[in-house]
């Protein structure tokens, strides 16, 4: 229907006239979420535990992650390592905000995927920076054979201030897991030097026990002094709506990954 010239045309919309604070109107946009990306598998490669031990902890999981090309759709995340560290020991040196830290954090995680994405480049893997990586995924897993991005999520300036300390929540467990719950990932598995969640720190008992699986509330209700994951990772899955669970993986183990791509109770599991 045209519009008369001259005159305002009104978009009927239950938002237009609401302050989007509003709280029942936070509860009236409670609704079914589409799944963009139902078959993809997100894979995060930690820094620490696997990239900075270089080749030999590298390659054979890389290697894994082209062997199961033909049958997963996946795509990789990678964290930081010992290089942040130091530049974070002299950010708070300097006295730099939690914000210009996560800015400067996040180079080193990007090094990183740089470098899984040139050594995965003759498999069909891309590289993704962070602002291309929600725009251009699902065409880029339809054109290429997998992708490759910085784990870190791009708040940088923005990221919100921890309860306790400087440093930043949001590392790159929590960015994979969001990159999982925006396109309704089939699995989230964060890959480690560790088995798993243990009832302790396994390094200081090793009498501890590897927790196979465990709920978010039951596991915020033991409150760890230690978790193998960033604890902001809990709070995210309890307001999820697509991705209600995790697996945390020993990604230094050969066919580790496979067997959990494959579905089989590996590592520790923990749900919503």
């Amino acid at each position: 229907m045209s519009t008369p010239k001259g005159s305002a045309h009104h978009v009927a919309s239950p938002l237009m006239r609401e302050s989007l604070i509003d709280k029942a109107l936070l509860v009236s946009t409670e609704s079914p979420v589409t799944a963009i990306l139902p078959d993809l598998n997100v894979i995060q490669i930690g820094g620490r535990s696997i990239m900075d031990r270089g080749r030999d902890a590298l390659q054979p999981l890389l290697d894994e992650i082209v062997e199961n090309q033909p049958r997963y759709q996946m795509v990789i995340g990678t964290g930081c390592g010992v290089r942040s560290r130091h530049i974070l020991s002299v950010g708070l040196d300097l006295g730099l905000p939690t914000g210009a830290l996560a800015t400067l954090m996040a180079k080193d995680s990007a090094q990183n995927a740089y470098m899984v994405s040139c050594l995965l480049g003759k498999h069909g893997f891309v590289y993704l920076e962070a602002p291309f990586l929600v725009q251009l995924l699902p065409a880029i897993l339809a054109a290429a054979r997998g992708a490759v991005f910085n784990g870190i999520p791009p708040y940088a300036l923005w990221e919100h201030p921890p309860l306790l300390g400087k440093l930043p929540p949001h590392g790159s467990d929590a960015g994979s897991y969001l990159v999982g719950e925006v396109f309704g990932a089939r699995k989230v598995i964060l890959l480690k030097d560790v088995d798993g969640l243990y009832t302790e720190d396994p390094t200081t008992n090793p009498g501890a026990e590897l927790i196979s699986e465990i709920s978010v509330s039951e596991l915020k209700k033991k409150n760890p002094r230690t978790l193998p994951i960033e604890p902001v990772v809990l709070d995210l899955m309890l307001r999820a709506k697509l991705v209600n669970r995790i697996q945390i993986v020993n990604g230094l183990v050969r066919r580790n990954l496979t067997r959990a791509l494959a579905g089989e109770a590996i590592g520790t599991l923990i749900y919503v």
